[in-house]
């Protein structure tokens, strides 16, 4: 059986508003001014008729009415900031200007609560998520204000905590990462994903679980990037991998960099031993190649400008020697032949 497939990607329509500026005035003037109708009302209907004119006071009333609600379409919008317009479930566009404006009254408020007690426990609930992301340092930029589903445009900082995760030999690792981000689609961060500030949390997290487990820590192959060599490298990767994860959530990514890099506590004093066995070995080399070239030159020059004549047990003695010297890590204390060559 074909089940047809609803969920379409939303994009986002920018339109412009009315200036609340234009309207203020008409909605002060009908709020201010329908007392003076019911007055009016009341003083002319009992001076003419013995009782209020019941139609003109209707017609105050109704104006007061009108008044409050559109009172109801004024809202502001600062900087960098976008408010998503939907009437009866129905989206009708995104307002991405700053400053006053008017819109049609019966746009949704995006109030999630409707009730008194949910509304303290979803306040109770931000102001326990606000002190854990103190006390973590402040993972998220801030939290999503869901009045009249504005939404921010600016650009918030995820600032991740320490993973414990195995890179691509298997090898315990601590890595964190830190993402700067900002909404692009105000359509789909609204309506394809249910929470677009946690989707951004758990796809940052599964991303730089799923890059740690493509690269070695250190050590890899010839010319192979590692996670610590390959710093800008593995850096782009992370950034191009949320890039596509978060995309459906209408987000982009600015920046994202590890902050974090290091063996897990249980394998750490044993991969520092690692290490530093590694650049004895590799000092070693270096003193050994330099050590065969600086005796090679040697024999050179001596045969080239036939300062002494060397057989083979000499020279073997000559190249001990001298490899002795060079390569020995204390100092040598040289013995003074004074006989002849051969004694």
């Amino acid at each position: 059986m074909n089940v047809e497939n609803n969920n379409s990607v939303n994009r986002e329509q920018q339109i412009r508003m009315l200036s609340g500026w234009l309207m203020l005035p008409v909605v002060l003037v009908l709020i201010v001014g329908s007392p003076a109708v019911f007055i009016y009302s009341i003083v002319s209907g009992v001076k003419a008729f013995g009782h209020p004119d019941w139609a003109l006071f209707a017609a105050g009333l109704l104006l007061e009415l009108i008044g409050i609600v559109l009172a109801c379409g004024l809202f502001t919008l600062q900087p960098n900031e976008a408010r998503v317009l939907i009437l009866f479930g129905a989206y009708k566009g995104t307002v991405r200007e700053g400053g006053f404006h008017w819109g049609n009254p019966f746009y949704s408020n995006g109030s999630r609560a409707g009730t008194l007690a949910s509304q303290m426990a979803e306040m109770e609930g931000k102001l326990a998520a606000a002190k854990a992301s103190r006390s973590a340092g402040g993972r998220s930029g801030s939290i999503r204000p869901s009045s009249r589903n504005k939404i921010s445009l600016r650009a918030r900082t995820l600032n991740g905590e320490k993973l414990k995760v195995n890179d691509k030999r298997g090898n315990p690792i601590e890595i964190a990462a830190i993402v700067i981000w900002r909404v692009q689609d105000t359509a789909q961060a609204a309506f394809d994903v249910d929470d677009y500030e946690k989707y951004v949390e758990t796809q940052s997290e599964s991303a730089l679980r799923h890059l740690a487990s493509c690269y070695a820590y250190d050590y890899g192959e010839e010319k192979e990037i590692t996670l610590r060599s390959g710093v800008e490298e593995v850096s782009l990767a992370l950034q191009r991998e949320l890039q596509e994860r978060l995309a459906k959530a209408g987000v982009t990514v600015e920046e994202a960099r590890l902050t974090h890099l290091a063996y897990a506590p249980e394998i750490a004093q044993a991969m520092l031993r690692r290490q530093q066995a590694e650049a004895v070995i590799a000092a070693r080399q270096k003193i050994v190649h330099g050590a065969v070239s600086m005796v090679d030159m040697a024999l050179k020059e001596l045969a080239e400008k036939q300062v002494v004549q060397l057989d083979d047990e000499r020279k073997a003695a000559m190249v001990s020697n001298l490899m002795v010297v060079l390569c020995s890590e204390s100092d040598v204390h040289p013995v003074v032949n004074t006989g002849t060559l051969y004694t």
